[in-house]
């Protein structure tokens, strides 16, 4: 099989995969897998869902930018995603979503706190990127800076949701799942501890 299609199903997989389990509606977010030539990408375009993805309607673009594939208009994301893969090798799959819980905490402008044993033990942390001014989309260039870190594997975009990386884009995909999970634990445990405090007090 032509490593281009290989590529695009294994997109396309773990794209309708994200969308059964609530992690992006409507055709916001983005995905992107790297080629087996290193210097090539697999990547959603905009304006298509993730589970409208297929063979037809995905891009394949170069690290320049330079279109390969495809006559889909690229996505406003493209830039972010192209950056991480020059400057890490070792990703071979990028996902971003707008799932609600992480859009929710990055709302706050604050890192999603790790608080489970798995969360401290895949991710580490998960830190924020500041939007861009007058509040839009953040500058990629703030987002491929943190994604330097080699080890750095998750973070989240304030008011925009969240990207993870992998080696595959599968394990980008369970990246993005356990930020989800991760903001949810987050949110409930400080609602919770609020109102054991205020019992607390009442008592």
């Amino acid at each position: 099989m032509n490593d281009r299609i290989a590529k695009k199903r294994e997109l396309m997989t773990v794209a309708k995969r994200c969308f059964e389990r609530g992690l992006q509606t409507g055709t916001g977010g983005n995905l992107s897998i790297r080629c087996t030539d290193r210097n090539l990408v697999v990547i959603k375009p905009s304006g298509v869902g993730f589970f409208e993805c297929d063979e037809d309607n995905l891009l394949v673009v170069a690290l320049d930018g330079t279109i390969v594939e495809g006559s889909a208009k690229p996505s406003k994301d493209m830039p972010f995603h192209l950056g991480i893969y020059r400057v890490r090798e070792d990703v071979g799959g990028i996902v971003h979503v707008h799932s609600p819980w992480a859009t929710a905490w990055a709302s706050t402008n604050q890192e999603i706190p790790c608080m489970t044993v798995h969360a401290r033990a895949k991710l580490a942390r998960i830190p924020v990127i500041p939007c861009g001014p007058g509040r839009g989309n953040q500058d990629p260039e703030a987002i491929v800076a943190a994604y330097r870190d080699p080890k750095l594997r998750a973070m989240i975009l304030e008011d925009h949701g969240s990207v993870g990386v992998g080696k595959t884009i599968l394990a980008a995909q369970h990246v993005v799942e356990l930020i989800e999970e991760t903001a949810q634990v987050a949110a409930v445990a400080r609602m919770v501890s609020g109102r054991v405090g205020a019992a607390a007090a009442a008592d």
